[in-house]
């Protein structure tokens, strides 16, 4: 499994975690000008290659491998969300979904990326300031009626912080309901 990981300078301690955790990751560094084009960035660095694009201000669970591993061998052709912070997921548990929010660890299957890239070429808010890449990714797949698979528990967490997109807004409320077993970093 390809494990491809977004980060930006001042977060290199975050990416070392990373690092630590999965020492096969794949480093998509934004020297691309912002959170939206190095998500395109890091779609382009996959190819066609199925992947687990991540976020860099994570919690990591033990034994993620294994874990992200389970769930792709039941599901390889389907959008996989790994991190969520619904109330669902504690009331349903892992189930399909129609509208993807947050982006900290998602499983793309094979030859999906280049569908996502061509739809954020015309995608009307690439440019937008908050750098809306789950809102685009969410449209996409309601243009091509595709759900994706929400995974709980969540196999990493938020960290809490300022959001380097926007440092206005803090991380405090935007935790898993069901992340467990992190480690330490």
């Amino acid at each position: 499994m390809r494990y491809i990981l977004r980060t930006c300078a001042g977060r290199e301690h975050y990416a070392d975690y990373v690092k630590k955790c999965i020492p096969s990751v794949e480093v998509c560094f934004d020297d691309v000008g912002g959170a939206m084009q190095n998500w395109i960035k890091s779609l382009e660095m996959a190819g066609n290659d199925a992947h687990v694009n991540i976020e860099d201000d994570i919690w990591i669970t033990e034994n993620f491998e294994k874990k992200i591993m389970l769930a792709v061998n039941e599901k390889p052709q389907e959008i996989i969300q790994f991190f969520s912070m619904r109330k669902a997921d504690l009331s349903i548990g892992s189930r399909w979904d129609n509208k993807f929010c947050m982006s900290q660890c998602t499983y793309f299957p094979e030859k999906i990326n280049k569908g996502i890239i061509a739809f954020s070429k015309k995608y009307e808010k690439t440019n937008h300031e908050s750098h809306p890449y789950d809102t685009m990714v969410s449209d996409y797949l309601k243009k091509i009626k595709r759900k994706y698979w929400i995974h709980v528990p969540s196999l990493v967490d938020h960290r809490v912080g300022k959001s380097e997109i926007d440092p206005r807004r803090a991380s405090t409320n935007r935790q898993s309901f069901t992340f467990e077993d992190g480690i330490n970093g």
